[in-house]
């Protein structure tokens, strides 16, 4: 394996800031002048080759030469390159938008669509879905529109573009902290409170904790003062107050334009596209599940209230018989740790990052049928690890899968969660040969301290498998053309496969397989195992009333016709339907970087695809999750097709029959039936 060479070179990253503009202007000014040449084709000139596929191939190769360069912004250690990938991003999305609303190109495809018609050509099913996706994108950008209103469009999709932007950049650049005495820090682990920021204050020694989630949860989870849990999650709800009135500006113009369009809200005009079809559908979905819950839910805070009122009573602390905020997670760890006698610092022991990550890599390359292969090569940062990816038993070039980067841990301005950056698409390039994807997994696991090595909560573990998912959906799609490729799916179906890969996390023989404890190398035993298992699904009311309570707030704001005072309703909203109390919070939008980034009108998507995460799992995975058939049945059926058929078919053929609720219903409840 170690002798085998790619067959494609995988990209540099030592690009300066001048070069990711000057690249990105000439990939834009190369764009263009092809958009010029279809353009100016005769009507009888228009034909699936003429058109569709030059434009195919344009878009994929400008996409490859774009997409990296903006990538940069979300990676780099450097301001000026985050600043110009920043930039780049800007003139590529404006450029986006002065695309898609080229009448004299879309006349073009509706040309050719016509003679494609006319000669009776016969097209593959995949080549048929791009000449229909292609002239959607026309009617859906409004080039049927009169002149005057297609400019107004175009005008307000650029200025969208930029304020949604700017929203993402003030999120991902926010480095706030809030300071806390070491007395005020009680509960919090040792390891946790070594790796904040000690200094002095006067004559006191205090401690910075940055509102990054491996720094700020532990304080929410394990400070035993209420006020110190209250102080931090105050200032945390409101770090981002800077984006509240850059939200009001977007879903202002985002009505402009689905009034222009024809569609009654913004949402009808996302959720167009969607397997859900339109705002009605999310909305039946999302009150159909909130009155199923809510009873669960309203037991599940009785139960945890009950807590805070044995300890109050214990340390002589006020009770006011509310259940606040910065109560959920205390209590709900609490209440874990003697319900089940789970601790969640013991599991913690168990899953030094040393041991987990390769164990996962090594459970999907099993499962999957690959092999990562790790090379010394260019990358954006000393700590990312690239890996170039081979088929399990590959003998020659034809056997590479393409290259995988993880980008595991912390640092100054780099995107705060975990996600995964499709960089470059798979597609059969013109002579027939292959070009191959990349996929980069950005995490922010814990750091090693001085005390222990980089450990990794359970909960990370489950993220971790998580994001590993949407890489493989990217590595192991194999479609004609880069618009269907991996991911390319319908974004409310787009997490189905990461998340029925989560109960890999619930399985004993993996949990015994990536466990292994940092001091006795011994992994967790049956008792923990059970007790792991047992937690899942502990409060599961409270925890999906607040995943409904965000996709209530963002289907609200895409579907209200007039503006309103967008803090004033997330807070309300949330006491409405989380059922725990925040008082006014300030402004937490700002924080909901979701609905700027691509999850507009589609947070709902979250738990609309766990339905059918649920069924996959139960009807294939559940009697054998490590057998590498089931695997390659889900390679072949789920992954390998990405966006080129659509996802009802994909699920269709996995399960053998038409996905239902029953599943998921039961996982959650504990009971069968549902209308969901």
């Amino acid at each position: 394996m170690a002798s085998l060479n790619p067959p494609q070179a995988a990209p540099k990253w030592t690009h300066t800031p001048e070069e990711v503009l000057k690249l990105t202007k000439e990939a834009i000014d190369k764009q263009r002048a092809l958009e010029d040449r279809v353009a100016a084709l005769k009507p009888e000139e228009c034909n699936f080759e003429s058109v569709f596929l030059t434009l195919a191939y344009a878009e994929t190769e400008f996409d490859a030469a774009a997409e990296p360069l903006s990538f940069y912004q979300n990676v780099s250690t450097s301001k000026e390159l985050r600043d110009a990938s920043n930039e780049a991003e800007v003139l590529v999305r404006n450029f986006g938008v002065e695309s898609s609303m080229r009448i004299d190109v879309f006349r073009a495809k509706q040309a050719a669509q016509k003679n494609i018609k006319d000669s009776g050509k016969k097209l593959s099913s995949e080549e048929e879905r791009l000449v229909e996706k292609m002239i959607l994108d026309g009617t859906r950008a409004g080039l049927a529109l009169p002149d005057a209103e297609r400019e107004k469009v175009t005008q307000l999709k650029k200025e969208l573009s930029q304020t949604c932007l700017e929203f993402s950049k003030n999120y991902n650049e926010e480095n706030g902290v809030v300071t806390f005495t070491l007395d005020e820090l009680k509960g919090i682990p040792s390891d946790v409170i070594s790796g904040y920021t000690k200094r002095k204050d006067g004559d006191k020694e205090v401690y910075d904790v940055p509102f990054k989630t491996t720094d700020i949860f532990p304080l929410f989870k394990f400070a035993e003062n209420p006020q110190t849990r209250r102080t931090a999650y105050e200032k945390y709800e409101n770090r981002l107050a800077i984006n509240a009135p850059l939200m009001a500006k977007f879903l202002d113009l985002r009505r402009q334009i689905a009034k222009i369009l024809g569609y009654p809200t913004w949402a009808d005009y996302v959720t167009e596209v969607k397997m859900v079809k339109n705002a009605k559908g999310v909305k039946d979905f999302l009150a159909d599940l909130e009155q199923k819950l809510r009873p669960i839910g309203l037991k599940d805070r009785e139960t945890l209230l009950a807590l805070k009122k044995r300890e109050s009573d214990e340390k002589g602390l006020p009770f006011d018989g509310e259940f606040y905020l910065w109560d959920y997670r205390y209590y709900d760890r609490m209440f874990i740790e003697e319900s089940l006698k789970l601790d969640a610092q013991v599991v913690k022991e168990y899953f030094p990052v040393s041991v987990v990550v390769p164990a996962i890599l090594e459970i999907y390359q099993n499962l999957l049928g690959v092999k990562f292969v790790e090379t010394k090569g260019e990358t954006w940062h000393p700590e990312v690890q690239q890996f170039a990816v081979w088929e399990k038993d590959a003998k020659d070039e034809s056997g590479f899968v393409g290259y995988c980067y993880l980008d595991l841990f912390p640092r100054e301005a780099k995107y705060p969660h975990a996600a995964v950056w499709p960089l470059l698409s798979g597609y059969e390039k013109k002579d027939g040969s292959r070009h191959y994807p990349i996929a980069a997994m950005v995490a922010n696991l814990a750091k090693p301290t001085p005390q222990k090595p980089a450990l990794m909560a359970h909960d990370d573990v489950v993220t971790f498998f998580h994001e590993m998912g949407h890489v493989f959906h990217g590595l192991l799609s194999r479609t004609k053309f880069a618009r269907f490729h991996g991911t390319s799916v319908a974004r409310d179906f787009v997490e189905a496969p990461s998340q029925m890969l989560e109960n890999w996390c619930f399985e004993p023989r993996v949990l015994e397989r990536m466990s292994s404890h940092h001091e006795t190398k011994k992994p967790l035993d049956a008792e923990l195992i059970e007790k792991i298992i047992k937690s899942r699904y502990v409060n599961v009311g409270l925890f999906y009333l607040r995943q409904i309570f965000f996709a209530q707030f963002d289907l609200k704001v895409h579907t209200d016709q007039e503006p309103t005072d967008y803090t004033k309703l997330w807070n309300e909203l949330r006491e409405k339907i989380s059922l725990v109390k925040g008082h006014d919070l300030g402004a937490g939008q700002g924080s909901f970087n979701h609905i700027a980034g691509g999850y507009d009108a589609g947070y709902y998507g979250y738990t609309y695809s766990l339905v059918f995460a649920s069924d996959m799992y139960a009807t294939v995975f559940k009697a054998d999750p490590l057998d590498p058939a089931r695997g390659q049945r889900y390679r072949e059926k789920i992954l390998r097709p990405g966006g080129s058929r659509d996802e009802l078919d994909s699920l269709k053929d996995f399960l053998g029959r038409e996905p239902n609720s029953e599943a998921f219903i039961k996982e959650l409840f504990g009971q069968s039936a549902s209308n969901l």
